[in-house]
């Protein structure tokens, strides 16, 4: 009885080790993403405000096209991980090779449509007269590199799913550098203005994609996997993204619909709601990490057939997104003071913000054990109960959501859905995991 506590405590610190080496770097990873669009900022801002707005329409617009494919890295890296774990390092490879054929195909389908449609695109958004032109400009330019964004997605999936995070942060660094330096270049220096930053991007993402492909391709040849595009191959990855698009796709909804709401609610509110979602967006990557090392862990320990491992993993992983969530939370409220004023001076946008953070801050363990949950079961491929867990979600969330302006309570009533929504997804991935129904061993699910 005496050897139970110390083989408990040797098991959790294995796992915690692991859990650290993996979720540090896909944090750093995570978090170099959005730099690159904070970097064209900086330096179109100085080109005028109407290239600045045009960049803002031109970015959302692309970081939703992008956005909604990130099932490349997240089913690449369960898949990859399962054959690891069988042991089996060329099918995994080969598992990958399929997602990134996949990646280039759905990009040129992209391009194919973004390229003519690019001024329609821009007026949906309601850009003024000034601003469309560059914002076409900027999207006609940056969509070319969109096939090269999806082989990243998918690469970083392949890498991810071999347990490794750290060659995705390298790139990333390398690649914000690139970007921020050809920017400067070809704006300033080349005189092309909002162009040139669209040129350095693409260039940026190109030289990511490439260095990625060779790492991949490194790998393929030292295990004899394949790197001819597999119709079979291709096929089963995009089946396996349809239920995680659903799940993208619904929660891109939601996203909406609040940011609709407190539209409504007046200047104030929505100016509010926007500093707020930023930095909802800036604690999800923190949790985002260790849901990464989630997909990456438990699918390594299903293809092994090893279920206690999984077990354990999936128990100590919750544990550290509780933790996290209340250190989050506790530094939002500490940081209040501090954090509005970096945004904005206006009295009535604290005012709308202040409350509504402290709703943020009470979710953040809430938001801990949903990320955990959502990258343990994707690292078991339960890619349909996801899909429909989300869809649910969707239907709790709209109706409530939609009250708020004839009901009242302002923007905190908006974030208190919002944490409602997180509530909903808590209970129907804590169901799952209870039940125990993810748990399908084997190199493929």
């Amino acid at each position: 009885m005496t050897h139970a506590p110390a083989t408990t405590r040797a098991i959790r610190r294995r796992h915690d080790r692991e859990i650290v080496a993996l979720a540090v770097p896909a944090f750093g990873a995570l978090v170099a993403e959005p730099l690159f669009v904070m970097a064209d900022s900086a330096i179109v801002g100085h080109l005028g405000t109407a290239q600045l707005a045009g960049l803002g329409i031109a970015s959302a617009l692309l970081m939703t096209a992008v956005s909604v494919f990130v099932f490349l890295a997240y089913a690449t890296t369960a898949a990859v991980a399962r054959r690891v774990g069988a042991d089996d390092l060329q099918a995994a490879i080969r598992q990958g090779m399929d997602g990134i054929w996949l990646a280039l195909l759905l990009g040129a389908v992209v391009v194919a449509v973004a390229l003519p449609t690019a001024p329609a695109l821009v007026d949906l958004f309601g850009a003024s007269d000034t601003a469309a032109p560059y914002a076409t400009t900027y999207l006609r330019i940056s969509c070319l590199g969109i096939p090269a964004m999806l082989v990243v997605l998918a690469s970083t999936g392949v890498l991810r799913g071999l347990q490794d995070t750290k060659t995705p942060l390298y790139v990333a660094i390398g690649g914000f550098v690139a970007n921020a330096v050809l920017n400067v270049g070809l704006v300033y220096g080349a005189d092309l203005g909002i162009a040139g930053s669209a040129w350095g991007t693409v260039i940026a993402q190109f030289g990511m994609a490439a260095v990625y492909l060779m790492v991949v391709v490194r790998g393929a040849r030292a295990h004899g996997a394949s790197l001819r595009p597999d119709a079979a191959g291709i096929r089963a990855s995009a089946q396996a993204g349809v239920p995680l698009l659903v799940r993208t796709l619904s929660l891109r909804a939601i996203l909406m619909i609040a940011t609709a709401v407190a539209a409504r609610l007046g200047d104030a509110d929505i100016a509010a709601h926007q500093i707020i979602l930023s930095l909802w967006s800036l604690l999800a990557f923190a949790l985002d990490a260790i849901a990464i090392a989630g997909q990456a862990i438990i699918g390594r320990y299903l293809g092994a057939g090893d279920v206690q491992g999984a077990r354990e993993a999936c128990r100590r992983m919750v544990q550290w997104g509780i933790a996290v969530g209340v250190l989050l939370g506790l530094a939002v409220v500490a940081a209040r003071p501090a954090f509005l004023p970096l945004f904005t001076s206006d009295a009535m946008v604290k005012d709308a913000a202040l409350p509504a953070l402290l709703v943020v801050a009470l979710a953040q363990p809430i938001c801990g054990i949903v990320f955990v949950l959502d990258g343990v079961l994707m690292g078991a491929g339960d890619g349909p109960y996801l899909a429909w867990a989300m869809v649910l979600t969707l239907a709790v969330f709209t109706p409530v959501a939609l009250l708020i302006p004839a009901l009242g309570g302002g923007l905190t009533a908006v974030w208190a859905a919002m944490t409602l929504m997180m509530a909903v997804r808590m209970l129907t991935l804590w169901l799952r995991s209870r039940s125990g129904r993810w748990i399908v061993t084997g190199a493929t699910r």
